[in-house]
């Protein structure tokens, strides 16, 4: 996730980002940027042929959310690439949610999802992978209250794309801690899902 000399400048900006200083932002964008793409394309890798512009537009909504925060109070690129995962997951499992709403012959409200990307970038309703985007998400809301730092693995590695490594420097642990709690993450959500299928 970048040089140390990297990562302090990220952290300079996005401060000065958070304090009012739009040039800031600008300086900010191509830093960050490429890391959001290698983000969106570890979730997307699974995906049908064309993940690439997939993740484009998973990217680029992702960051017009953020730019659009009103006061970010950025801790520092930890905590930056930590909120970007979160607002990934969000965007992801809205739009499945939507795109399965409708092919069950619900009507979705477009107005609700007229900022969202285009739906036909995002995984197919009838796709493993879009049902399992829904899953997951119920099942790692329940396991953030009983384990925060499981859930945020597996958020931060399922929903933001990241490595073991990466992970690790995000939790600033190390990557055999991020590797065990996501062994036991991953051991609690099958549990939870195999129950609830019963």
């Amino acid at each position: 996730m970048g040089s140390p000399g990297e990562a302090a400048e990220i952290t300079a900006l996005l401060r000065a980002w958070g304090r009012g200083d739009s040039a800031a932002l600008d300086r900010l964008t191509p830093l960050v940027y490429e890391q959001l793409r290698r983000m969106a394309r570890g979730y997307m890798r699974n995906e049908r042929l064309g993940h690439t512009l997939q993740a484009t537009a998973l990217v680029n909504e992702a960051f017009l959310r953020l730019v659009d925060t009103r006061k970010p109070n950025w801790t520092d690129r930890t905590h930056f690439f930590a909120v970007c995962a979160r607002v990934m997951r969000r965007i992801l499992v809205d739009a499945a949610r939507s795109r399965a709403a409708i092919k069950r012959g619900g009507q979705a409200d477009r107005a609700e999802h007229s900022t969202a990307i285009n739906l036909d970038q995002l995984p197919n309703p009838a796709s493993e992978m879009s049902a399992q985007v829904c899953a997951v998400d119920e099942a790692l809301n329940m396991l953030a209250q009983i384990d925060p730092r499981r859930a945020h693995v597996i958020e931060l590695r399922f929903f933001g794309g990241l490595t073991v490594e990466e992970t690790a420097q995000v939790l600033q642990t190390s990557p055999q801690t991020v590797m065990r709690e996501w062994r036991l993450a991953r051991a609690w959500l099958a549990r939870e899902r195999s129950q609830s299928s019963k």
